[in-house]
């Protein structure tokens, strides 16, 4: 039965149908922009928040508009790992090669660094609520984005696939001794140990993903192994039990080449292989639905030499595939788009929303192609494109009223034992327990003392999913110092991405309702932090509040701290 499946499989595969691209001519292009980097760039270039980011050899960060202009420079002080993350704000994250952490803010300057105790063996990830999970070689830290480690995860062998964000807001990884790892954001981890070598792992949506109980996997975890066989872990539905505990497996085809490279959008999965070849495949039909050949392909044909890795993007727009050697465009029916080689490349070029593929040559020159004049369509709020889901971080969650403490003894030995884990970076999947105890505790009605700590440790867990909590209380409590200690978390927190607290503030300075010196002072710094971690277009309205706390009839107090904040925006 096993060979009869497969060999349906081989004819299935034979029978798609392969678009005839010789019409298509390779795009031969003047650069839309090239700028002079000063070293070879040693990763694909990071594009977001309207700008290119681009690591060098010699320890530098470069930054570039859409349109070329120099937009700051970062010298690391070091020899930096070939990896750099953007989040959707726009700081920068890499890494020094001897283990160094750091996070730049989108005008280039440093907000925090840390030490990891190793080089990055991939790149940061950042997660729906912009914490970081950060793979050194051995181990996975989970870092705030104002720096605050949450959790550590050991692993007992290198990374073979390098961790990648999955659809539940947590990351996907194997290690080489092929065993599969779903690390969610608190750090709980699913296990699969597999028989064959993985290549590539993809997360796609279960159709059924509102049904799944707690404590199940609401997707599919893909597995395309090195030999072009496909696998689906954690997943029960109408597929086989495999001889392999714990795993389920379907009756997918198995690819004529090895996978370079796949990415997924809906029930499809396109995958670059080592042939050259583009596939696109249907997991509602299991299927191969066509395939067409790349620039790699192109290449292979006239006998060049290739690299062996490459990138794919797979979204509304069609299906793109980046190589050292050159770039690729399909639409979703198998079209080829255009197809273009380059020459002299550092590193894999990245291809922007904007329809510009972004390439750094060993010439020590930035080069940017506008190839398409369409704009990937993107649900965005102020700071780039919106999540795909929360943690459910931002209210308590629905718990026994005999889980909060009784009395003040009981609830003062809570928050201690919250801070300890804090301090210690050991939340890990006590977070979710932890936060909707300190956010019921700082609505409630307890002791002042006890509310300011609760709020104190509300900022420094991090998760901008309680901002809004966080505001009401702001907004709505009458005591200065909660008001105060509000704002204060809100700061410690570090980001704003929807700028609703920068409003908040706004609204309150221009209505006279603040004119307390220590809720004035308060704002002043937390408008500071989320203007130096976000920039514009948040910083202009942050800016306009420090300026209006500057102001002579202010409290001497909230004025020197609103000068000093300004100071450190110029």
């Amino acid at each position: 039965m096993r060979f009869i499946q497969l060999k349906c499989v081989f004819l299935l595969f034979a029978a798609i149908p392969v678009f005839s691209q010789n019409s298509q001519e390779q795009l031969s292009l003047e650069p839309y922009w090239r700028q002079a980097l000063g070293g070879e760039v040693l990763s694909l270039p990071s594009y977001q928040a309207q700008s290119a980011v681009v690591a060098l050899d010699g320890g530098n960060i470069r930054a570039y508009s859409t349109s070329g202009t120099p937009m700051w420079s970062f010298f690391s002080g070091g020899r930096i790992s070939p990896y750099i993350t953007r989040s959707r704000e726009g700081t920068s994250y890499f890494a020094r090669t001897n283990g160094t952490l750091f996070a730049i803010n989108r005008a280039g300057r440093e907000l925090w660094r840390r030490s990891l105790g190793g080089p990055l063996s991939a790149k940061v990830i950042t997660g729906w609520d912009s914490r970081l999970f950060v793979p050194v070689n051995g181990k996975i830290y989970c870092y705030t984005a104002s720096g605050n480690l949450l959790w550590t995860k050991s692993a007992e062998s290198q990374f073979s696939v390098a961790p990648k964000l999955d659809r539940e807001g947590g990351i996907i990884y194997a290690l080489d001794n092929n065993e599969v790892f779903r690390l969610d954001h608190f750090g709980n981890a699913n296990v699969w140990k597999l028989n064959n070598t993985p290549a590539v792992l993809l997360s796609m949506e279960s159709a059924d993903s509102g049904n799944t109980t707690a404590g199940t996997l609401k997707q599919k975890i893909i597995v395309i192994y090195t030999d072009g066989s496909m696998e689906i872990l954690g997943y029960d539905e109408d597929w086989f039990l495999s001889e392999k505990i714990d795993v389920h497996s379907a009756v997918l085809p198995r690819l004529p080449s090895a996978p370079l490279a796949a990415a997924c959008m809906g029930n499809n999965i396109a995958v670059t292989m080592s042939d050259g070849r583009v596939a696109l495949i249907s997991l509602d039909e299991k299927r191969v639905i066509w395939t067409g050949d790349t620039h790699i392909r192109e290449l292979m044909n006239n006998r060049v030499s290739i690299e062996s890795d490459a990138e794919m993007i797979f979204d509304e727009r069609g299906i793109y595939i980046m190589s050292k050697n050159g770039a690729t465009g399909f639409i979703h029916d198998g079209r080829r788009l255009w197809f273009m080689s380059l020459q002299n490349t550092a590193a894999i070029p990245a291809f922007g929303n904007d329809g510009v593929l972004y390439s750094g040559g060993k010439d020590w020159i930035l080069y940017a192609y506008k190839i398409e004049d369409r704009i990937l369509p993107e649900r965005n709020d102020i700071y780039g494109p919106v999540p795909e889901g929360t943690y459910g971080m931002g209210r308590p969650r629905i718990i026994n009223k005999f889980d909060i403490p009784l009395t003040e003894q009981e609830t003062r030995a809570r928050l201690n034992q919250i801070s300890i884990g804090i301090n210690t970076g050991r939340i890990g999947d006590n977070e979710p327990e932890w936060t909707s105890f300190l956010l019921t505790i700082s609505a409630g009605q307890h002791p002042l003392q006890i509310r300011l700590e609760a709020m104190n440790l509300i900022g420094m867990i991090g998760s901008h999913e309680t901002i809004p909590w966080l505001i009401n209380i702001f907004t709505n409590d009458r005591e200065p110092v909660i008001k105060a200690a509000a704002a204060n978390a809100i700061g410690c927190i570090g980001v704003d991405p929807k700028g609703i607290a920068i409003q908040a503030f706004f609204f309150s300075i221009i209505n006279s309702s603040i004119r307390d010196d220590q809720v004035l002072t308060a704002i002043a710094t937390a408008t500071g932090a989320l203007c130096r971690f976000s920039g514009p277009p948040l910083s202009e309205t942050g800016i306009k509040i420090l300026l209006m706390i500057s102001e002579r009839h202010q409290p001497s107090v909230a004025r020197r701290q609103a000068e000093r904040e300004l100071a450190t925006l110029r």
